[in-house]
């Protein structure tokens, strides 16, 4: 990968991160029109710095209002740690019991291989893609009927952000913020509240996320045999990548909420469904 390559994926990365329409199905996309592997090594080493750059995004964003409601009182805090944490042990039983499930009926008894091997099919994006799209259109348009939206979210509605974040894990395509937002939305949960849960799920789930993706570089053998100068020249460009992707998530997440507050969520459905389709017409020329 060269730097302009890297820094295209970096702005598709920031913002399709945090906006509904499924970071992982767009930068798949991008990498491949490309002529990149979505599945090497050096993709896995951008992946790990851009999604660290998008963290540090949510993070600056949502503080002051993480102040204002999670970190109120004693109370509040202990409340919302304990929903989060209930929410984050549903997405890991979800993700990890379904992507067993995957790589079993994919790989059946073939060896070690792993459910990362599907990611660059673009027939399984597409499909998920027009999924989430779906949903959050279902969300949206279900929105601007709600009376009297809950401020407060509870063990139900956790469970269910953390059981739907689960299914997201292992379905490259299915927007995790699409998805964690709208059922939110559905479960009547008012916009500012169910924003600020299911990122401040995306902060506590996206280190292990990056370990895991730094522990599958280590132990590729492409990396196993690259000199060290060939990290390093991978390193630098990834590190201006993530800054790319710090200020493109901040754009993002402010055009994300201000879409929630006018009640065009259902927008970025249509968006999905479309972008579905054009997948899908990548997919069946071979792309």
């Amino acid at each position: 990968m060269n730097l302009v390559q890297i820094l295209v994926l970096a702005a598709v990365q920031g913002a399709a991160e945090l906006l509904p329409v499924s970071s992982s199905a767009h930068v798949i996309v991008t990498a491949k029109l490309m002529g990149l592997n979505p599945s090497s090594p050096e993709m896995t080493l951008l992946l790990v710095m851009l999604h660290t750059g998008t963290m540090f995004a949510v993070i600056l964003f949502f503080w002051k209002a993480w102040q204002a409601t999670f970190f109120s009182s004693r109370e509040q805090f202990l409340r919302a740690g304990r929903l989060i944490v209930i929410a984050t042990g549903l997405t890991g039983a979800v993700g990890l019991g379904l992507k067993a499930i995957i790589e079993r009926v994919a790989f059946g008894k073939a060896g070690r291989a792993e459910i990362e091997m599907l990611f660059g099919n673009l027939g399984l994006i597409s499909a998920a893609l027009a999924a989430v799209g779906i949903l959050i259109v279902w969300a949206g348009l279900r929105q601007g009927r709600a009376v009297a939206p809950r401020e407060e979210v509870g063990l139900r509605e956790a469970c269910a952000v953390g059981a739907v974040q689960g299914l997201c894990l292992p379905l490259r395509g299915f927007s995790r913020s699409g998805a964690t937002i709208s059922v939110g939305l559905l479960l009547g949960l008012a916009k500012e509240r169910v924003d600020q849960f299911s990122f401040a799920l995306a902060v506590v789930l996206t280190p292990p996320v990056i370990a895991r993706e730094a522990l599958r570089l280590v132990k590729s053998q492409a990396v196993a045999v690259a000199s060290e100068s060939h990290l390093l020249d991978l390193f630098f460009p990834s590190l201006c990548g993530m800054a790319l992707s710090f200020l493109s998530g901040l754009i993002a997440l402010r055009w994300l909420s201000s879409w929630l507050d006018k009640g065009l969520w259902h927008y970025f459905g249509y968006y999905c469904l479309a972008a579905s389709l054009l997948v899908y017409t990548l997919y069946a020329i071979g792309v």
